[in-house]
């Protein structure tokens, strides 16, 4: 386990925190292998009830890592331990709740969608740049975004890239609380022991009921990554990149 992540168990509440802050938790290939087992291991366990997603003071996360990204670019070819991870944060059978601090960029803000519940601090950022960099969105939220906040909402948030604050995030329906960036972990644990306490055999059905079958969703991502290599090899992505690095220099 990459010291970028770490995993407690907190009775029967799994706490996954990205750990990250020098890079304000941007998501690097161990990081996504890491958190990748740790909701397998989860879904195997009769003693965990729920995942608490959390991050560093400041950051939930900052999306991925952008020198694998630039890699990626280069290769057209996504890194195998992001698509696992998304297809884990799909398939996991646990309940997810997620403690979100300050910023929140692409996969950051995508992987949102998954979760069930999200406790969000007053200076949280939601915000995924996918079509400044000539790319699309991924973690299926082209089709789980107009679903959860309404196509014009989702446009804006994921095609025009227009950041939205926690409250907006609340009112949209993304976020289920906002708190002080000081309570904003003790408030998802909070709710996540809340969620662990309850039948287990019941949560499940209901959570599946409402979820629906991950069929569509698995299908959107494995569509989203064909379009997402594709545009890493555009004129337009290049470009974008191109101009990223000159503005690093």
């Amino acid at each position: 386990m990459p010291e970028s992540v770490e995993v407690i168990d907190d009775d029967s509440v799994r706490i996954i925190r990205m750990n990250r802050p020098e890079k304000k938790n941007a998501l690097t290939q161990p990081m996504y292998a890491a958190m990748t087992a740790a909701l397998a291991e989860a879904g195997k366990s009769d003693a965990i009830r729920c995942v608490m997603f959390a991050g560093v003071p400041g950051a939930f996360s900052a999306g991925a890592d952008i020198s694998e990204f630039l890699e990626s670019a280069k290769t057209g070819a996504l890194r195998p331990r992001t698509i696992e991870f998304l297809n884990a944060l799909a398939t996991s059978g646990k309940p997810m709740v997620a403690a979100v601090g300050g910023l929140a960029v692409g996969i950051g803000t995508t992987m949102l969608f998954h979760c069930d519940h999200v406790v969000a601090s007053t200076d949280a950022k939601f915000s995924t740049p996918f079509s400044r960099l000539g790319l699309i969105p991924e973690a299926a939220s082209s089709l789980l975004a107009p679903l959860r906040m309404g196509y014009a909402r989702a446009f804006a948030l994921l095609v025009m890239g227009r950041q939205m604050s926690a409250a907006e995030a609340k009112e949209a329906g993304l976020v289920n609380t906002v708190v002080d960036p000081a309570i904003v972990d003790a408030t998802a644990l909070q709710a996540a022991r809340e969620i662990a306490s309850l039948p287990p055999g019941a949560v499940a059905v209901a959570r599946r009921l409402m979820r629906g079958a991950t069929d569509n969703v698995m299908a959107q991502i494995e569509t989203e990554v064909a379009h997402f290599k594709e545009r890493l090899q555009s004129a337009e992505a290049r470009a974008a990149f191109e101009g990223f690095l000159a503005r690093k220099k």
